[in-house]
């Protein structure tokens, strides 16, 4: 019973096409007793780390629950390559240094796939914005203990662990250490040449990167996708769409720059434009190419198209995990259809802190409230608070309380962000607590937390005092924050017209003849009042 088993289960482990079909022979797998098959668990493994239609976190799960494995050299190096392309690159430093606590063998896949750990987890620390020097100090550290280890144990001259050190380095900003290793190469390939160029265009020295482009014996498809992304991160997306064009070759990769870079300058109908033409080009889209395109139509509204994607994913069934399911579940939200947004965020395992905030905004901005408070509470308890609300989640916790007026609560949040999180307000934080306690009714409050903020210069803060001093007709603070405005030289048409309007109302019509006269004489533009209707073409008068 148990060969035939065993020939069973290993001819189903060829044919694994989703994470369904792998659980049901998982199960299989461990009621015949064969669990502890070392060739059969590795198999399993593999699959839910790397394929399409895998779960990662299941494959860590796997992983976690076999001390056997845990010791074997091949797998976890399919953990760490796996970890090493998602969201979470610094889990795969922590299974490496496992590693070497256990002293299991480490040869050069294991250092060429840590060091992309490195290199992926410097580049998301400096992306977040969170400015945590303590962290990138540490992965800093990891590479150049790997780069030792490399030499100690001879791989320095294996092509592929020279690339991922020339591309940790570029990374970390050290051209000169990059360009230090790429010239002891002997045997220089492509790909080398390739990184080394975009090292250079990453640190803005494009006359360098020029001249190895000029240098370089034989330019791939990847040399122009070099100068396409340095177009785009310049934000010319006309350049880059030159370069596009006289390109001799293109890839998936070349679309995807494209698409980014509308994305990037909000070209959001250029960037589904591209999209269907890449479809008609018989190119088939990548992960990225949908993160981009999920990202445009989130912001046109563009339902039906994100719906088409996820659909197709559904029948697939790819996984929806990472980068992927943050754009669905930002998609869904900004789209206003929350069930599906709840229906992906629950379903993914692995939840980054901006997945959270997605779900966040997306739940405040609709106003539903209890709910935001809810899943505030589960992102301090999940994974023993390891994902940690940022400066975003709480803008999200903040709206809601807006949006219930909320103020008690309102206030103890902002506490909480800066007493247990260290979070400095930015004026965001504040235009929240300024907006509502102007809602409500609370302006000396609202011109206090103004006051007492690092920065006075906020327009936004400002203006917003402004207009509730109309609603609560305040008209000692609305000349105060009209004041404020002015020596910021930054009034605008409509807070004339605001305070005008508060001075009519309390019948200082005098006031009221001088702001006008004021307009008048310093050639402030007046704004004509419009209103937008979408009509169709048999909608219109004849």
């Amino acid at each position: 019973m148990t060969g035939s088993t065993f020939s069973r289960a290993t001819s189903l482990l060829n044919k694994l096409s989703s994470i369904s079909e792998l659980k049901q022979l998982q199960a299989i797998i461990t009621k015949s007793g064969l669990h502890s098959h070392i060739p059969l668990t590795t198999k399993l493994i593999f699959f839910s780390a790397l394929s399409p239609f895998g779960n990662l976190s299941h494959a860590y799960s796997l992983f976690q629950h076999s001390s056997i494995l845990i010791h074997n050299p091949f797998i976890s190096n399919t953990m760490i390559r796996a970890f090493s392309h998602s969201c979470f690159p610094l889990q795969a430093l922590l299974i490496y240094n496992q590693m070497l606590i256990n002293n299991v063998v480490s040869d050069s896949y294991t250092c060429n796939f840590v060091l992309k750990a490195c290199s992926r987890a410097y580049k998301l620390i400096q992306e977040s914005g969170s400015c945590d020097d303590d962290n990138l100090v540490v992965v800093y550290n990891k590479g150049t203990e790997i780069h030792c280890r490399v030499i100690k144990i001879g791989f320095q001259n294996d092509p592929s662990v020279q690339n991922s050190l020339l591309y940790f380095y570029s990374q970390c900003g050290l051209v000169s250490v990059a360009r230090h290793l790429f010239d002891q190469i002997k045997d220089t390939s492509l790909v080398s040449w390739n990184i080394m160029i975009s090292a250079y265009d990453l640190v803005n020295d494009y006359e360098s990167a020029d001249y190895l482009l000029e240098l370089m014996p034989c330019k791939t498809v990847v040399s122009w996708n070099t100068l396409i992304a340095r177009y785009i991160r310049l934000g010319d997306v006309q350049a880059a769409r030159r370069v596009f064009g006289c390109m001799p070759e293109r890839n998936a990769v070349s679309w995807n720059s494209m698409i980014a870079g509308c994305v990037s300058v909000r070209d959001y109908a250029g960037a589904l434009e591209l999209f269907s033409e890449m479809q008609n080009a018989g190119v088939k889209p990548t992960e990225v190419t949908l993160i981009s395109i999920l990202g445009a139509c989130a912001e046109t509204g563009a339902l039906e198209i994100g719906h088409k994607i996820y659909e197709s994913l559904k029948v697939c069934e790819h996984k929806i995990e990472s980068y992927l399911g943050n754009a669905l579940v930002n998609m869904y939200c900004k789209c206003g259809n929350l069930s599906l947004a709840w229906e992906i965020f629950n379903g993914m395992k692995m939840k980054t802190v901006s997945c959270w905030n997605a779900m966040v905004i997306g739940l405040a901005v609709h106003g539903y409230c209890e709910e935001v408070f809810q899943l505030f509470t589960e992102m301090e308890e999940s994974l023993g608070g390891s994902i940690r609300p940022d400066r975003v989640t709480f803008i999200g916790v903040l709206v809601a309380c807006s949006h219930k007026g909320l103020v008690d609560k309102a206030r103890w949040y902002f506490d909480h962000m800066v007493k247990r999180y260290k979070i400095v307000p930015d004026s965001k934080h504040y235009g929240c607590m300024v907006d509502l306690l102007s809602r409500w009714g609370l302006l000396e409050e609202a011109y206090q937390i103004i006051m007492t903020a690092p920065f006075q210069n906020s327009v936004v803060l400002w203006r917003t005092l402004l207009g509730a001093c109309r609603t609560q007709s305040n008209t000692e603070l609305a000349e105060i924050s009209f004041k404020q405005l002015a020596k910021l030289k930054q009034l605008i048409d409509g807070d004339y017209v605001l305070l005008s309007n508060i001075y009519a109302e309390a019948g200082r019509w005098d006031e009221v003849e001088r702001l006008r006269s004021e307009m008048d004489y310093l050639h402030v533009p007046r704004q004509a009042g419009y209103s937008q209707i979408n009509m169709k073409e048999s909608d219109r008068l004849s």
